[in-house]
Order: structure tokens, then sequence, then C-alpha cells
């Protein structure tokens, strides 16, 4: 069945999916880590690691806007390159982190070259698609992506028993599949794309031309909107791994339970894309925003540590459902030469969003994080049911 699946699919797309394989073995490797580095290791408070998870998101939104709109004008590969390049040197940059204030620093370099590359990747790839099978071929960039999120903290939790419970070393093997992930962007075959129509600069005779973009429309706009306002409910799932901790989950139960999660987001990501090829894409997006309610809803509400477990399976099921099909969605709703623009656009509100999302509840946290999480899945159920009545309406022309 794999073998089928990936005969089916354009080269770079195939190619793509094992760049970000290996680059997701080497930061999932960290990212269930990392909160509790802060918090254990440095001393740092839970507000700390919202704040870092925040203008990290932050500074990734802002510049997935930039990189899309460059991944319009210009070549594609060299920025992705550039990204990925970023993120892999910022590995060992917080394995050297004395305080969190550089941890902060790091994960600002890191996040750069996860904006810088997203939007110019998602553009090739929506670019080597056609509407039915854009669905699949982000369902499977996303698969694979994933697929190292569950590698990665399999191998830390291995690593973390070789090295006698030493969370730093961590920081400088992950070094090692990130690079690798840089190299193989070297087979990526990127076409000669037509340039921009160029127009002089209004009311200034003989000025220099300008790249002409379609502009937006308003379909595209709407869908942008809602789905901002889920993204302020949206905080990171850094703060979802302090509250397995918070109901009593140990480090290596807490890294395995983030493994079940990323299992279930792996395994779901290429099905849900494949079924958003066949029916509305909105229908889709929406039955994870219930999937959303449902898992912080009850991790909300939960007191022991047995409910992790299947709640963030069920998490796994909202990422799966939302993640690859809300850029395919997205794609489908852009002219051509705004994919790349578009797809940043849409990323990086989201994620500006979500930096509001990870201050206010690390704030509300007050601990065990119980009320965030209700109040999150409290919007996100009734944001389900508004998009199912109303996603036609959104798409509308």
């Amino acid at each position: 069945m794999a073998m089928e699946t990936r005969s089916r699919l354009p080269h770079n797309i195939v190619v793509l999916s094992w760049v970000s394989f290996f680059q997701d073995a080497a930061s999932e490797m960290l990212y269930p880590v990392i909160p509790l580095f802060l918090t254990g290791v440095l001393g740092a408070p839970v507000a700390a690691v919202g704040l870092i998870e925040g203008v990290g998101e932050a500074t990734a939104s802002a510049m997935k806007i930039v990189s899309g709109r460059l991944a319009d004008l210009r070549r594609r590969r060299p920025l992705i390159a550039a990204g990925y390049g970023l993120s892999s040197i910022a590995k060992p940059l917080m394995g050297l982190a004395q305080a969190w204030p550089f941890v902060l620093f790091a994960r600002f370099v890191d996040r750069t070259g996860k904006g810088l590359r997203t939007s110019p990747r998602d553009a090739l790839i929506a670019e080597e698609t056609t509407p039915a099978l854009r669905g699949r071929a982000f369902g499977f960039h996303r698969a694979a992506d994933t697929a190292g999120a569950v590698c990665g903290p399999l191998i830390g939790i291995g690593l973390y028993e070789l090295f006698d419970h030493n969370i730093r070393p961590l920081f400088f093997v992950a070094f090692v599949p990130a690079i690798v992930s840089v190299g193989l962007i070297g087979f990526v075959h990127e076409r000669t794309r037509p340039a921009p129509r160029a127009e002089p600069a209004p009311g200034r005779d003989g000025a220099r031309a300008t790249p002409h973009l379609t502009p937006y429309p308003r379909r595209f706009r709407r869908v942008l909107v809602f789905l901002t306002l889920f993204g302020i409910v949206n905080f990171s799932d850094a703060l979802l791994i302090l509250r397995a901790k918070a109901l009593g989950l140990g480090f290596v139960a807490v890294v395995l339970a983030y493994v079940l999660y990323n299992l279930t987001y792996a395994g779901l990501s290429y099905p849900a894309g494949h079924v958003s090829d066949r029916v509305p894409r909105y229908l889709v997006f929406a039955t994870g925003l219930a999937i959303f309610a449902i898992a912080y809803l009850g991790l909300g509400i939960v007191t022991t540590s047995a409910w992790v477990w299947p709640l963030l399976a069920i998490y796994g099921g909202f990422t799966a459902l939302t993640d690859g099909v809300g850029k395919a969605w997205i794609a489908d709703l852009l002219p051509r030469d705004r994919e790349g623009s578009g797809l940043g656009l849409y990323q990086g509100v989201v994620g500006a969003a979500s930096l509001l999302a990870g201050i206010w509840a690390g704030l509300a946290w007050n601990g065990t994080g119980r009320l965030p999480l209700v109040i999150s899945g409290t919007v996100a159920a009734v944001l389900a049911i508004v998009l199912a009545v109303t996603g036609r309406r959104l798409e509308r022309a």
C-alpha cells in the first residue's frame, strides 16, 4: 500500500516528506523534553514556558508571511534549505543554555528557520498537485513528518536512559538527523515558474516596475478570519505536556504519551487527506475541531493520569484532521500566483493567534491548567458546530 501511494505522488512531495521526517525526528526528540528542561533543569516558571513557546510561534508566524511572499517571487528551494539549516543549528544552541532566556534565543533561531521554510515548501507541494490530489499530498507529507515525531521521542527515551537521565546531551544528538534533512533538499527538483507580471508604481512615471500579484479572493479572507478565531484558543502542546505531568505522569510516561499522540496523528493524516479530496474539506476540519473539544475538555476535567493516554490519542485525531487538510483547503481557495503568500499569511496569522493563546493560557494556568483547557474546549465545540453549518457559505465566491 505504501509503495502504491508513493508511486502516485510527485517526486518532490516524496523527497520533501523525507526531509520533514528527519527534521521532525530531531525536533520531536527535544519537544517533550524542552518544558521539563526549562522547569526542572533551569528552574524556569511555567509562565516562561508559555512565553518561550508563544514568542517562538510568533516568530515563525511572521517569517511564514515573509517567506510566503518571497516564495511567489523567487526560487523556493534555497529558502527551504536555509530554513532547515537554521533549525538544525538551533538544537545544539539549546543544549548550551544555562538560563531560560538563552533557550528563548535558541527557540527564536529555530522558529525563524521553521517560518522561512514552511511557506515555500507548502507552496511547492500545492504547485505539484491538483485539487483532486492535494489532500492526499499534504496528508502524506504530514504523515511522514509525524512519523519522525514518533521515532524522535522514542530515540530520546533510549538516550535519556543511556545518558543516566541527563537531558542536556539530547540537544547535541538531535543535530545529526537535522543535518541529514538539510542534505536531502539537494534532491528536490524545482521547475522554473513564469515571473509575476510587473507594473509601474502608481503615480510615478518611469518608476521601477514592481511584481503584480492577483488579489486574495474574499472566500479566502472569510475562511482565514474563522481559522484565526480558533487559533486564539489553540495554545502550545508544550502546556499539554505540563498538564500530563501535573496529573502524575513521570518523564518517560510523558514522552510515551506524546508518542501515542503522534502515532494517531501519523496514522490518520493520509486517510484524512484522502477523505478531504472526496468530501468538503470544511466538514473534515469541523470534525477535527469537535475532537479537539473532546480532548481539551477531557484533559481539563479528569483528575487521574490514566485518562491522559486515551485523551492524547484522541487529540492526535484532531491534528490529523486539520493540519494537512487545512493547508489543502487554503490552497484550494487561492489563485496559482498567490499560493506561497496565501499559505504563508494563513499560517502566519493563525500562528500569531496561537501566541495570544500561549500567553493567556500560561497566565491562567494556576498550577494545574484546568481552566484554560475547559475554556478552549468549550470555544472549539461552538466553532465546530458553526463551521459544519456555515462552511459552504464561507467558501462561496
